[in-house]
């Protein structure tokens, strides 16, 4: 009988998988990361601030092409009464009726140079007057002119060195985010992998404690197994179903949350590929160093926060003290009874100008505005030397990290086998009467404790490998940066 009963007890699979869906999807760590950096809201994010920065460089970049325009009133009626002096000193107030109608069309030229602007126009004004039934034209068939400041802040010089700085950091930028993507896709992947593991951990301990359940029946009948042992096998199964429950609530919420992130509207069941082949690749801090001081976005924005740190001071300097501008037009200029009138026998025209501005006593304000931009700037460089330091530390920080982890993954891959063979071996022992259930399930603790360190650890080594990517914007895998 006892022979049979072991025969029997063999017979009883101890591992129940589920049998695959036709209608689920597999999917490998590599394939979530590359849907997420191309579908993914995230992704769609950064494309957008990217292209948003793209059309600021645009608007940068036209601020040095010559501008066309033409604007005008077509027309400007008026209807009113006007005070008209007298030859005696008297106001008299006269009813006036007439329209105006102007056009200019002019072309205009910043000088990132110097600060300028030259421009090229034309000009026709046409005036009606009601009352008298008249009408006159009035215009400047050409005009050449510059307005220059003297002694003044010149922003085109700041900007042609600021704004590409900017440009080329959205750049790096989008690559960063991308890659933040890929890491935060990794969480989510291996969220999801750890809760079907722990289902299928579930349903095989489920599986296991049925089966050890029966076994402990037939052993009561035949009056070998106390009933203490009978209700602590029966209090296994039940929190074994338990525990199965809770580990499928726990796959159902981890699906939606990749599949909310990764942007996959499907309705299939996924089912994760575990990622157990490691990228092999050279790791040295010294690469890693290099790589993220010549790629990151930061190694930008450090100098571009100096350069606008230097232009708050330059501004302030050039708005204390004298200011001055120098204004020049030459052209042609007419009035005639007709609008061609204004093109024939056309005069000249000549404006020249010269305005400044000197302040006598502002008690100090225009200095103090210096030293303030000076304080800031001593400020900028105390806080970027710290982001250096941090920078560097957080790379040789994650380069550390990741060796560490790459050295321990075959402990744990061995420590895996080991505690799955050593619980195959405890299960025989038990069916032989040879092993008490408490020595069991200890040895079934562990055997998933084991399990679920492995998969922790291979978590860790490509969450930290995607990170170390995100970094430094540097393929390790291929040997090459990662382009923006």
């Amino acid at each position: 009988m006892k022979r049979s009963l072991l025969l029997a007890a063999l017979a009883i699979p101890f591992f129940c998988l589920g049998q695959s869906k036709t209608d689920t999807l597999q999917l490998s760590l590599t394939e979530v990361v590359d849907i997420a950096k191309k579908q993914s809201t995230a992704a769609v994010q950064a494309s957008t601030i990217r292209e948003n920065q793209y059309w600021q460089y645009k608007t940068f970049r036209a601020n040095y092409r010559p501008q066309l325009g033409l604007d005008g009133s077509l027309p400007q009626f008026s209807k009113t009464n006007i005070p008209v002096t007298q030859p005696e000193g008297t106001v008299e107030f006269k009813p006036v009726t007439n329209d105006n109608s102007q056009l200019n069309l002019g072309v205009t030229q910043n000088i990132g140079l110097t600060g300028g602007q030259l421009f090229v126009g034309s000009n026709m004004l046409r005036f009606r007057d009601f009352d008298r039934h008249q009408t006159r034209y009035n215009g400047n068939p050409l005009v050449i002119g510059f307005n220059q400041p003297l002694f003044a802040f010149n922003p085109f010089t700041w900007d042609k060195k600021i704004e590409p700085l900017r440009y080329e950091e959205s750049h790096r930028k989008y690559a960063q985010d991308v890659e933040a993507i890929g890491r935060e896709a990794t969480e989510l992947f291996f969220n999801l992998l750890i809760a079907q593991i722990n289902a299928d951990i579930a349903t095989k301990n489920l599986s296991n404690h049925a089966t050890l359940y029966k076994i402990g029946e037939a052993k009561s009948q035949l009056g070998r197994l106390s009933k203490d042992e009978l209700l602590r096998l029966k209090l296994g199964l039940l929190n074994a179903k338990k525990f199965v429950a809770q580990a499928d609530v726990n796959v159902e919420t981890s699906v939606l949350q990749l599949k909310s992130f990764i942007g996959l509207s499907s309705s299939e069941a996924i089912k994760l590929e575990l990622p157990d082949k490691l990228v092999r690749f050279e790791l040295s801090e010294s690469l890693a160093l290099r790589e993220a001081r010549e790629n990151r976005q930061q190694s930008i924005e450090f100098k571009r926060v100096l350069l606008e740190a230097d232009k708050d001071i330059a501004k302030a300097k050039g708005e204390n003290g004298l200011k001055a501008n120098l204004f020049g037009s030459f052209g042609l200029t007419n009035a005639a009874g007709d609008a061609a009138g204004i093109y024939r026998g056309a005069k000249d025209q000549q404006v020249v100008r010269l305005g400044f501005q000197l302040p006598i006593m502002d008690w100090g304000r225009g200095a103090s505005r210096v030293k303030t931009a000076q304080a800031n700037k001593k400020l900028v460089e105390a806080t970027i030397q710290q982001a250096q330091v941090n920078f560097d530390q957080e790379i040789l920080s994650q380069v550390k990290q990741l060796k560490v982890i790459r050295e321990q993954m075959q402990t744990n891959i061995e420590a895996d086998q080991t505690a799955a063979e050593r619980f195959e071996i405890a299960r025989k022992r038990y069916l032989l009467g040879d092993l008490s259930i408490t020595d069991l399930n200890i040895a079934l603790q562990e055997k998933d404790q084991a399990r679920r360190d492995y998969i922790l650890s291979l978590k860790s080594f490509w969450t930290a490998y995607y990170n170390l990517r995100a970094l430094t914007l540097y393929d390790f895998e291929a040997g090459k940066k990662i382009a923006n």
